[in-house]
């Protein structure tokens, strides 16, 4: 909290435009973020009147995992813990594909009614009028019903079930981001390919090699998304692979057979050759970059006893 003190203190007016908060924390584990740590930024952005903004598109999730650790707000109901978050905010924003339960859409809210509507002008020539988005009625009535369904316990407590469940299966061995969050499972890459440096993209390797192995898909957290240069990654970042779980999709045996590929790719991990970024866009390299071999497979290195 301190270094966000200071930033705001070292910034003149109106230079950071706003402050995001994204809960859960997707790109560090799928981890709650704590309502008292979001009480203490909503202090510091209102004394140097910058407005706070959550990203709440798993809201639901973040209100129960807070609930189960924070034992001030055992009494309260998940949609209690949601509000008591969104009350400290000044706008929010939600993809509804997450703890909306629906396959398209989502929402913008602000308290600054001047705001909401330079929001609906910009709505009507990029989406459509206010009232659907760009949405089909069928997909309004959808985010409707699912915002209401995400936040049930029984819903809630199955869905955090099934992550704990994965990590279960891997067992101590397979390095992953302990605890377990709420929408995903977050393999540790380095720790997975300690023969690979970050330049050799352990994250992205892993994230190929699962598919190959089984078809797995994942996506990487690490040296590819937060390098700064697209040919010469950040050194010494965390390089996670996140293991997402759709919703209501997954049995108990679709995640038994994640957890063996993963072993499989485990097993024959000394073998895995890193790879290196042949192209990348300025912007968004996580999502479009194309990626190679490296020629020769990495040394194996043995630790010292």
């Amino acid at each position: 909290m301190g270094a966000l003190e200071r930033l705001l203190a070292r910034e003149p007016a109106g230079k950071v435009p706003l402050v995001l908060v994204t809960i859960t924390n997707n790109t560090g584990g799928g981890q709650p973020v704590s309502l008292g740590n979001v009480r203490k930024v909503s202090e510091v952005c209102r004394s140097h009147r910058v407005p706070l903004v959550l990203d709440i598109c798993r809201w639901a999730e973040n209100a129960y995992l807070s609930r189960e650790r924070d034992p001030t707000l055992g009494s309260m109901t998940i949609r209690e813990v949601g509000r008591a978050y969104f009350d400290l905010a000044d706008a929010v924003y939600m993809s509804a594909k997450k703890d909306g339960l629906v396959n398209m859409g989502g929402f913008l809210a602000a308290r600054d009614a001047a705001l909401a509507e330079r929001w609906r002008e910009r709505l009507i020539l990029f989406e459509g009028f206010s009232t659907y988005g760009g949405l089909a009625r069928r997909d309004l009535e959808a985010i409707a019903v699912g915002l209401q369904e995400a936040s049930e316990e029984r819903y809630l407590a199955h869905r955090v079930a099934q992550i704990r469940y994965l990590a279960d299966l891997l067992g101590p061995e397979i390095p992953y981001l302990h605890p377990p969050g709420g929408h995903g499972l977050y393999l540790n890459a380095h720790a997975f390919f300690p023969h690979l440096s970050g330049e050799e993209l352990p994250g992205q390797a892993l994230s190929v090699e699962l598919y190959r192995e089984g078809g797995v898909r994942s996506v990487e957290l690490g040296e590819v998304m937060f390098g700064e240069v697209a040919d010469q990654p950040t050194k010494h970042l965390p390089s996670l692979v996140r293991l997402a779980v759709p919703r209501r999709v997954y049995t108990a045996s679709h995640l038994a057979y994640v957890a063996e590929t993963i072993r499989r790719v485990w097993a024959r991990r000394q073998s895995v050759r890193g790879l290196r970024m042949v192209e990348a866009p300025p912007t968004l390299r996580h999502f479009l970059a194309r990626f190679a071999p490296l020629e020769t497979p990495p040394p194996v290195r043995t630790q010292s006893a």
